[in-house]
This record gives C-alpha cells, structure tokens and sequence, in this order.
C-alpha cells in the first residue's frame, strides 16, 4: 500500500494534545476513505460514512445524545463530510463541550453547503489535503510502473496515466488504466460535481471541461469559452470555480506589479491529474508522439508544485507573468516575505526566461532530469529545509 504524506499528519494530530478539528480535503478516488480506515483499524476509532443517512443521523446537535457519543468515542472519523453540511453544529459541540478528536474527510464544498454553520468552526479546525499522489508519494511504491526509484521514469507515466492511487498502485495493462480513467472522468470528475451542485447540463460541464484541456498551458478567457460553447459567461465562471474548488482544476494568475509591462487579465487553468486531462482529449501517448508535450510537462511541474505547498503546508503563491512584448514567465513562486523564484519550464529545447519578470528574484529551468532537485529547491525557498 502506497504511504501518503498526509498520514504522518493526521498521526501527530492523533498523538498530539491538540483537539481541534482536522478536515482532509481531497477529490473522490484520491485515497482519503483508505487512509481513514487503515487508521480506524489501528486504532479503534469508527468511522462513520457521510454517504449513509444512518451516519449522519448520529451527529444531530442533541447533547445527551452527543455526550453518549463522546463517551463512547473519544476519536471520530467521518467519511464524506461534504454530505452532512448540517452536522457542522455538532462537530463544533463535540469540540467546545466534549474535546473529542475528529478527523474529517471530503471535499471543500462543505463551505458552500453548510454556510455560515461553518464559519462559527472559525479557530477550531486544522486542514490537510489529500489529493492524487504527488511523484514523492508514486516513487517508494513504482514498481507498477517498471520505474523503480527513478523519479524521470515514474514522472513519464505519471504524464500519461496521471496519479490516482488505484491507478498507480495496480498492475494493470494499460488498456485497463485507460478504461478505469474513464470511469472517474465519468462517475466522479462529472457526475459528481453535477448532482452535487444541482448542475442542469451535464453536457456543458464536460465540454467547458475539455475545452481547457484543449488549451493547456495558454491562458483561457471564460468570456472567449463561453462564446465558444454557446452559453452564459456567468454559468461558465460558476461551472470553472466549482472545478478548482473540488480538486479538478489549478488556477495559476497572472502577476501583477505596478508597472505597465504587465498585461494579463485571465488565468491559466492545469489539471490536477493529468490522467484525467488524457482521458478528456482522449489521447494518451506518450510524450515524443505528441503535439501538446510541452503543455503537458508544465501541467505537471505546476501540478506537483501545487502538492508541494499543500502537503507541506508552505506559504508560497504561484503565478505565471506576461509582459506587452510577449515574453512569458512560466511559474513565479512568491513567499510570505515577497521574495520571488521564477521557473522556466522546458522539455526539451526552448526559449530563455532571462530579464522578463521585472523585480530581484531566483531562475531556474526545470526539465525532466531535475524535477527532484528543483521541487527541493523550492522547499528550500519556502523556508522549510
């Protein structure tokens, strides 16, 4: 079984003295449900799955009720927490009134759902993230990709089949891999975050969907998409957030200074897991055969910077930089301190990044033999090695 770097957090929340609320937030199939019972079984805590009513019935704000649940399960771990927006009260009564451990998993809607429910959580919870696997996560484990430790290898196929743990951690053929993406792109990617939203068109969430796939790595106008697709500039925007905020969707801004060189109003958009993006465009060769390679090496160095800042909690913002002339900046990595690293991305020859962001920073360029010493480099600049 892969190990994630989530579970080293959510053991020191376990063994530690503190008692506020740990969210793991995280798409479907990203391996939350395995991580919570592996650790229910270690320890003895039950876990309750917010997709069974029964479940959620148990977390009605009664106190009596809560206090016998206290009681008897001094650590709680909930599945699916997204499900229960209704639950937040009792979650903050176990907290306030009865110091109970709880680990939660699910996705960030839970916000959205619960309202201002959640915000009377303010002070009382901790977040962890629990996404598809980061190449230090697939590496340990990569003999399903014949990669061994050979981060090079294993950041090919990640490149091509993406990083779902069932994905990575099986030995399957590769018309299997394709057949499985598939099936997430269709049960969970889409008709998940359909039923979930009460979207009316399902047909247009995929095809908003696959048009940024289509322009990977090029900034995307919503106003431009939605014209494309014949539909409302606003539904589009509604249907794009609602992707980042599930796990789907990165969305890299452009950077702004106050001088005038800048000139980007619109965002680039990168997919979590590139399987999923494959799946979409319905192109899964590898990368010498392909038109949108260079596209798809960046969606995975921004992708694997993005795991980076979230499972090692770094304070970092990341932006791409354009200036009137053109010339592009691919990542420019900003820390609490506004000190600056910009990285040029290449998987081959290309172009130089030298001279085009405007204030004192760092450049490095990052190909395909040096993404480990590169992702290092940016733990570095974080402050946090």
């Amino acid at each position: 079984m892969i190990k994630r770097l989530v579970e080293k957090r959510v053991r020191d929340y376990l063994a530690g003295d503190g008692r506020k609320v740990l969210f793991i937030w995280g798409p479907r199939r990203s391996g939350k449900t395995t991580l919570l019972n592996k650790l229910g079984q270690e320890t003895g805590a039950r876990v309750f799955n917010f997709d069974f009513v029964n479940d959620r019935e148990v977390f009605s704000p009664r106190r009596e009720k809560l206090a016998q649940l206290a009681k008897s399960q001094p650590v709680i771990m909930i599945d699916e927490v997204q499900n229960g927006p209704e639950a937040t009260v009792a979650l903050k009564l176990l907290h306030d009134e009865f110091g109970v451990k709880i680990v939660a998993t699910g996705s960030s809607e839970l916000r959205q759902k619960s309202g201002r429910e959640f915000d009377t959580l303010a002070g009382r919870y901790e977040e962890a993230y629990c996404l598809p696997l980061a190449i230090g996560e697939a590496v340990p484990e990569g003999e399903a990709f014949e990669a061994g430790n050979n981060w090079e290898e294993t950041a090919k196929k990640m490149q091509i089949f993406g990083a779902y743990p069932e994905i990575i951690d099986n030995k399957w053929a590769e018309e299997k891999r394709i057949s499985e993406l598939e099936r997430i792109v269709g049960a969970y990617v889409l008709k998940d975050v359909v039923d979930i939203y009460n979207l009316r068109n399902e047909k247009l969430a995929r095809d908003i969907l696959t048009k940024i796939a289509l322009q990977l790595s090029g900034e995307v106008s919503l106003r431009e998409l939605a014209s494309g697709l014949g539909a409302n500039v606003q539904t589009v925007s509604s249907y794009v957030e609602i992707y980042v905020k599930n796990y789907v969707l990165i969305p890299l801004p452009s950077f702004k200074t106050n001088l005038r060189r800048a000139v980007s109003e619109n965002r680039k958009f990168y997919f979590y897991d590139l399987g999923v993006r494959n799946a979409l465009v319905r192109d899964f060769r590898e990368a010498g055969l392909r038109p949108d390679n260079g596209g798809v090496w960046e969606n995975f160095v921004v992708s694997e910077l993005d795991k980076l800042r979230r499972n090692f909690d770094l304070k970092l913002n990341y932006y791409f930089y354009r200036e009137y002339g053109g010339r592009e900046v691919d990542i420019v990595v900003e820390d609490y301190k506004k000190n600056y690293l910009c990285l040029e991305v290449k998987s081959g020859a290309g172009r130089g990044a030298e001279g085009i962001f405007p204030l004192p920073h760092k450049l490095l360029t990052v190909k395909p033999e040096n993404l480990a010493e590169t992702l290092t480099a940016v733990k570095k600049f974080a402050g946090s090695l």
